[in-house]
């Protein structure tokens, strides 16, 4: 099992089709899913699956948590989207990576994260913090 991180590719063609709408306070509802170092997700992840999901503790719950969006901005040519960071508090957990998905439109897989080894928090909190927002850093830039 492994966890790469990685734009998926049915969120490629999906943005093509116009499935995706990444508009602050009027776009569809993004969350993110932490996962164990059992789950298997990469480039090829369609969708927000509960498999090797950690469990529930303190504020977090199965399916995670909402982010908040900024409305996506071009940073010189690429096109770049940002979510406000993210904390789940009196939480113990272990994660490896995580999902950030579409909850408003049949859970459909946008990104994948790799935290690159497991990180924990133990009864406290368990924060994502996101990069800035511009073409070299942006947690989901098209170029």
């Amino acid at each position: 099992m492994s966890i790469t991180q990685a734009v998926c590719n049915s969120f490629k063609t999906e943005i093509l089709e116009g499935t995706h709408n990444f508009t602050a306070s009027t776009g569809d509802t993004f969350k993110l899913a932490l996962y164990t170092s059992s789950a298997s997700l990469d480039k090829t992840t369609t969708a927000y699956s509960a498999t090797n999901e950690v469990g529930n503790s303190g504020t977090y719950s199965a399916g995670g948590g909402s982010l908040t969006s900024s409305t996506p901005v071009l940073s010189t040519d690429t096109a770049v989207c940002d979510f406000a960071d993210i904390s789940f508090t009196s939480a113990t957990i272990t994660a490896r990576g995580a999902l950030i998905y579409n909850s408003s439109k049949s859970n459909k897989a946008v990104e994948v994260l790799d935290f690159g080894s497991d990180k924990t928090s133990t009864a406290g909190t368990f924060a994502i913090t996101f990069p800035t927002a511009d073409a070299s850093n942006a947690i989901l830039r098209i170029a």
